[in-house]
């Protein structure tokens, strides 16, 4: 008689020699991981579909389309063919570009998607298309760049993309997620040497340390423009670290981070959370105000913590119990567990989702996340409440009254010094 073994199952067998705890185990975390590497194959898979060359730009200017502007700084290497301008490998300098996306009428396209081309050219009524690249390639065109799209504001949103993306595939994302906001924030994508292949993990993470100290210049190089008043940034995933890191950075050059840097969001952080205690700690007293997006089902960080050696990932930690508390640091907490999303993983809602990209754009170009009675992260959490009948799990103050005044006082302690650590919303040492 023939047993039929689970996968798993299969795995442990293979791995008797080494003793059946160990070939347990680990056929436990490969139990656990196989679902969400299907899942990514499958993606994998719809992007092979993708036309290539899409960023060669259209001969003619649609009409009756949208438009996005946006600068696009990149430690990418660069390529000879114009379809894609720069590959997955890493550059030797920061190049500069500035790019314009054609976004269909939303009469044919779906808020929160991608429209990507099926074919080249592109059919700009129902597809996304670049319509101009031109390359910026001195520190005084950048500023005439600021200058030339400033708001009434003079705002400008930084945005680093994650793990798995390509560089047209961070232009694409970032120029959906500006339209889809409706913010008039000038635009800068910060996109870093992913190869955009879901098997290149390490490779990538090894390239968003390279490129630390790239965006720390970017940002510096915002923040002294005088066209230039108020920087939000957003990161996305891997891209997280890599902002969080280069802010650090930014405030050991500086002695703090400067005033004009006032939001920073954090969306799925794909971050130790042991490394973002450090990192906000060694930001120093003066940090931007924090809104983090997190979510317990998001299947990417459960693959992430398992290859990083079972270490919590911020973005994937339930963290409402302790939000009133972390807002007294200038931290929101956004739970977006309940959130439908198109994306399997549940990795992407905060680009996916038309109600939270609306409403983010609201806040973030609309209205500062410091100060006054509401922020982003109540803003988002309550309509979100609203629109959803709870879908978004927002912290309450509930939690604060069972936690007494001296373990507040630990938890804030714990968080801005090297005494302890905080490990699944519990403080050990």
């Amino acid at each position: 008689m023939t047993t039929s073994l689970s996968f798993p199952g299969r795995i442990a067998q293979g791995l008797t020699g080494f003793g059946f705890g160990f070939a347990k185990a680990i056929a436990a975390r490969l139990g656990r991981a196989v679902p969400v590497l299907v899942a990514l194959a499958l993606a994998v898979s719809g992007c092979a579909n993708r036309a290539q060359d899409v960023l060669r730009p259209l001969a003619a200017a649609p009409t009756g389309t949208s438009r996005v502007t946006m600068l696009v700084a990149t430690t990418r290497k660069p390529s000879d063919d114009p379809g894609s301008l720069f590959s997955g490998d890493r550059g030797t300098a920061i190049s500069l570009n500035s790019i314009d996306i054609s976004i269909p009428p939303d009469r044919n396209r779906k808020i929160g998607e991608v429209q990507w081309p099926s074919r080249m050219p592109p059919n700009p009524q129902k597809e996304f298309a670049v319509t101009d690249v031109a390359k910026v390639q001195s520190e005084g065109k950048a500023l005439d760049w600021y200058r030339r799209n400033r708001n009434k504001r003079h705002q400008v949103i930084i945005f680093v993309h994650g793990f798995n993306n390509t560089y047209a595939d961070a232009v694409f994302r970032f120029a959906q997620i500006v339209h889809d906001s409706g913010t008039d924030a000038a635009p800068i994508l910060f996109t870093w040497p992913s190869r955009g292949r879901v098997f290149d993990y390490l490779y990538d993470k090894e390239s968003a340390n390279y490129s630390r100290r790239a965006l720390e210049d970017l940002i510096l190089q915002a923040v002294k423009s005088p066209d230039v008043d108020d920087v939000t940034i957003l990161a996305h995933s891997m891209g997280g670290w890599l902002a969080a890191e280069a802010l650090r950075g930014v405030a050991m050059r500086e002695k703090s981070i400067p005033v004009k840097v006032k939001n920073v969001v954090l969306a799925s952080p794909d971050i130790d959370i042991d490394v973002f205690r450090r990192q906000f700690m060694e930001m120093g007293p003066k940090r931007p105000h924090f809104a983090i997006l997190t979510s317990t089902r998001d299947k990417a960080l459960e693959v992430s913590g398992w290859l990083s050696g079972g270490v919590n990932r911020v973005g994937g930690s339930d963290l409402r119990p302790y939000a009133p508390l972390l807002k007294e640091l200038g931290v929101s907490v956004i739970d977006t567990s309940a959130i439908a999303t198109n994306d399997p993983l549940g990795h992407n809602t905060f680009a996916d989702s038309p109600e939270i990209v609306r409403l983010l754009g609201q806040r973030l170009a609309g209205q500062s996340l410091e100060g006054g009675t509401t922020n982003v992260a109540d803003q988002i959490g309550m309509t979100a409440a609203d629109f959803a009948g709870s879908a978004a799990r927002v912290a309450v103050a509930a939690p604060v009254a069972v936690i007494s005044p001296e373990a507040r006082d630990v938890l804030k302690r714990e968080l801005t010094s090297d005494s302890g650590r905080m490990v699944n919303g519990q403080i050990s040492y």
